[in-house]
């Protein structure tokens, strides 16, 4: 089947620097820090005490009724309000749409972990007759994406996929797959996350991930700095209206960028170190150029993974300046994790719409928190300010837990529907 241009049309997120793509950019732009104490669970006890939390201008029941609430977990709350908010970015009409020809991809890397620790709880306190019938709804990773196309009633394909760190770009890439397939004409596609519990918080404390820098947490997230101690969980949700250039046009939608083309690869090296040479990496971003058929000197910037772990940095340092030689110290590049942290499976889908975003401003994101160079991290970070420059062609860097990699290529749309400076603004 002749493959067919895939664009983006719909923006919705909620993360720790505001809810919805404008508030969150403007933080971002500014270089604002979303880290702060943690005060939504107990944090006594726990080595961690600082996260990048959703704050109180989140609203659920903005999008969800009050009855619905109830049933559902954290997760799958912010997946559904990020995709609404998507839906109705893109101004998507879905009573005069085939919805049978919209697909859903709304992923998770760890499902209702809140909901899992709190009916082990009830299991261990009360006994198996007090569980919550809504436990096993709540807890299993796919229910988010089903959650979506219940509150929108779409009909096509529906399902998540779950690789860690890079479920949020893997559903991008996998639901842009499927719309070059044939089999949707639009999806709504995106992760969500909600690990900021005593169980998720402990556990990657335990394995020393985490940042333990308590008494300056606003700048313990600091990626490619030489004094990185290790990353700061976040939470939130991301997702994006994605259709083919054709549907987009036929209907007269703002097209924000083009998804030109995605690489998966496998590390094959450890659980949870990376390859220190970054091989699967340079294999991920190698197949996303040739899957976009774009020349590596076109790209201006890359939204790295960028998590702030004293080998994840270097690694992916590696692999950026073996692909692209002399041209890796031309770009900019810049990790929004130091400002919003690590939202684990919905990273990928967040970080992208902050590319897509600096596609549609001409501006390379900070990383925030950049005070010491690292010899082995000796590329143009962006450090500290926004930079206004060029940018026509963008990459998205997400790794996982497991090897995985997925790197995605967006580039900027100039025709009919182009998101212009005043919409942007």
């Amino acid at each position: 089947m002749e493959d067919r241009t895939v664009v983006v049309t719909g923006l919705g997120v909620v993360s720790a620097l505001g809810t919805g793509w404008r508030q969150m950019w403007e933080a971002v732009i500014a270089g604002k820090s979303g880290i702060s104490e943690i005060t939504q669970i107990p944090t006594e006890g726990q080595a961690v005490r600082f996260a990048a939390a959703v704050g109180d201008d989140f609203n659920p029941e903005e999008f969800i009724s009050k009855k619905e609430l109830r049933r559902y977990d954290r997760n799958n709350v912010f997946g559904i309000a990020a995709a609404k908010m998507a839906v109705a970015d893109a101004e998507l009409n879905l009573s005069a749409e085939d919805c049978s020809r919209i697909g859903c991809l709304v992923s998770t890397g760890i499902g209702g972990i809140s909901s899992f620790e709190r009916q082990c709880g009830v299991l261990a306190e009360k006994g198996p007759s007090k569980v919550s019938p809504f436990f096993i709804p709540s807890v299993i990773p796919n229910m988010t994406a089903g959650l979506v196309s219940i509150e929108l009633g779409i009909h096509g394909f529906n399902y998540c996929v779950s690789s860690a760190c890079a479920t949020g770009s893997h559903s991008l890439s996998v639901a842009a797959d499927m719309i070059k397939a044939g089999r949707a004409d639009v999806a709504i596609a995106g992760g969500t996350e909600a690990p900021i519990t005593p169980i998720c918080l402990a556990g990657f404390a335990s394995m020393r991930a985490l940042s333990t820098n308590n008494e300056d947490y606003v700048h313990a997230s600091r990626p490619f700095d030489a004094k990185r101690d290790g990353f700061v969980i976040g939470e939130g949700a991301g997702a994006v209206v994605l259709e083919t250039l054709e549907h987009a046009l036929a209907r007269k939608a703002r097209i924000y960028a083009v998804l030109a083309g995605s690489g998966y690869s496998a590390d094959a090296y450890h659980m949870t170190a990376p390859d220190p040479n970054g091989k699967g990496v340079q294999l991920a971003i190698n197949m996303a150029l040739q899957d976009a058929k774009v020349p590596y000197d076109s790209v201006d910037y890359i939204n790295a993974h960028g998590t702030s772990t004293p080998m994840g940095d270097v690694a992916e340092t590696n692999a950026v300046k073996k692909v692209f030689g002399e041209h890796a110290y031309k770009l900019a590049i810049s990790s929004s994790k130091s400002m919003i942290g690590h939202s684990l499976g919905a990273a990928g889908a967040v970080e992208s719409i902050i590319t897509i975003l600096a596609l549609n401003y001409n501006i390379a994101p900070p990383t925030i928190n950049y005070e010491y160079p690292d010899p082995e991290c000796d590329l143009d970070y962006v450090p500290n300010v926004a930079r206004q420059q060029k940018i026509e062609v963008a990459l998205n860097n997400s790794f996982g837990f497991g090897g995985h990699n997925s790197v995605l290529v967006f580039k900027k749309y100039r025709g009919e529907g182009a998101l212009t400076e005043t919409e942007a603004h």
